[in-house]
């Protein structure tokens, strides 16, 4: 069999065993599919295996969470949010949900992640809060960005969707000072629920106003609503809130993925070597690791075109399909998007390093049922295609 008759390999795959199935079909048959005792479960569990004291607060996306968390401190019209142009638009878009207004800035060109310096300079009289994106499971650098925040009293809000469980100054993304932290739990994620999502905090208000935005602004918890054995159905709405709660359905799945975490990124940090073995040499610039005493996530594994390729990305990208193996590119930088580039007037130049960076990045498949044997393969794919 040749490399071009063998199976594709799709560019990501959940790994999902026999636990989960289990959890899930034992919810099923509980009568209690909506948010219940097993969200319950899933966030004490979470919180417990974060530990430092955080509160969490099961969603139904990353996007929610970081909307909720937006929202509980405070941002609204007139304000203004920094975060990277080099991110997913659900980044800056929980922002515009407030009606508060974006600025986007560049990323460090070694890490792909914001740049704290401009950061700093991009702040005014208006800005809020920052929103920094933990680039394929490699933490932004927290240490600057908290310093920035603290100096000019703005809040914290971590985009940790590719960052379960990576470190930052020796502690988990999820424990350091920020207001709150947001994790996803998308399908493709490093661990999943199909879709879902978790707010992390430490400020206890923030924790109150997220679980009672997250259900319609109602002021009691549904669930104890629901199983009381006495008359309880009173309840009051304090606040217009959203339909942002996970179901106990996604719970199940996570309350056993979470186990599994750990496991889950050795495997992941064991291909992203292979990768780096394999593909040494071959004029692709690897992705950075982690600073010393920290921890890479590795949801992603980013690559980038050297000055002497012969190939463009698009090009690349399609060789590498052609001979059966799934890529993706992270990302199509904000500035480049009609909505962002004409609501902002944003220009390419204005981003030289994620611009320049997008024209030649791809991301090469790594997930957790890859076997040695498709990670050579697809390094062999990776040779052929820069040829």
């Amino acid at each position: 069999m040749t490399m071009h008759d063998a199976k594709f390999l799709p560019f990501a795959l959940p790994e999902i065993g026999e636990e989960e199935i289990a959890e899930v079909v034992a919810t099923l048959r509980s009568g209690w599919l909506t948010t219940g005792p097993r969200a319950r479960q899933f966030e004490q569990d979470f919180s417990a295996w974060l530990g430092g004291g955080v509160e969490s607060i099961a969603v139904n996306s990353a996007t929610a969470g970081l909307h909720l968390a937006l929202e509980a401190v405070g941002v609204g019209p007139g304000d203004e949010v920094i975060t990277t142009t080099h991110t997913f638009t659900a980044s800056a878009e929980v922002a515009r949900y407030l009606g508060a207004d974006i600025v986007l800035v560049d990323v460090c060109r070694d890490t792909l992640c914001i740049d704290p310096a401009l950061v700093e300079r991009a702040i005014t009289p208006r800005t809020k809060a920052i929103i920094p994106v933990h680039l394929g499971g490699r933490a932004a650098d927290m240490q600057a960005l908290l310093a920035i925040a603290r100096r000019y009293r703005l809040r914290v809000v971590e985009d940790a969707a590719h960052s379960l469980p990576a470190t930052s100054g020796g502690k988990l993304i999820g424990t350091l000072d920020s207001d709150a932290t947001i994790f996803s739990f998308y399908a493709n994620k490093t661990i999943t629920t199909g879709e879902g999502g978790m707010l992390v905090t430490r400020n206890s208000e923030i924790a109150t106003r997220a679980r009672t935005m997250r259900l319609h602004g109602i002021s009691r918890d549904a669930f104890d609503r629901f199983i009381a054995k006495v008359p309880s159905w009173y309840y009051e709405i304090v606040a217009p809130g959203f339909k942002y709660n996970l179901t106990d359905v996604a719970a199940a799945i996570g309350i056993h993925q979470l186990k599994k975490a750990h496991a889950f990124r050795e495997r992941r940090a064991a291909i992203a070597a292979q990768y780096d073995q394999g593909l040494a040499g071959t004029g692709l610039v690897l992705p950075p690791q982690a600073p010393p005493g920290d921890v890479h996530a590795w949801h992603l594994y980013v690559v980038q075109l050297g000055s002497q390729a012969r190939t463009t990305r698009d090009e690349f990208v399609e060789r590498m399909f052609a001979q059966g193996v799934g890529m993706s590119v992270h990302y199509i930088p904000l500035h480049l998007q009609p909505y962002w580039r004409d609501t902002y007037r944003l220009t390419p130049a204005m981003f030289p390093v994620s611009h320049s960076v997008y024209e030649r990045t791809a991301s090469l498949p790594i997930y957790t049922r890859m076997s040695d044997a498709d990670v050579e393969r697809v390094v062999a794919a990776v040779k052929v295609a820069l040829r």
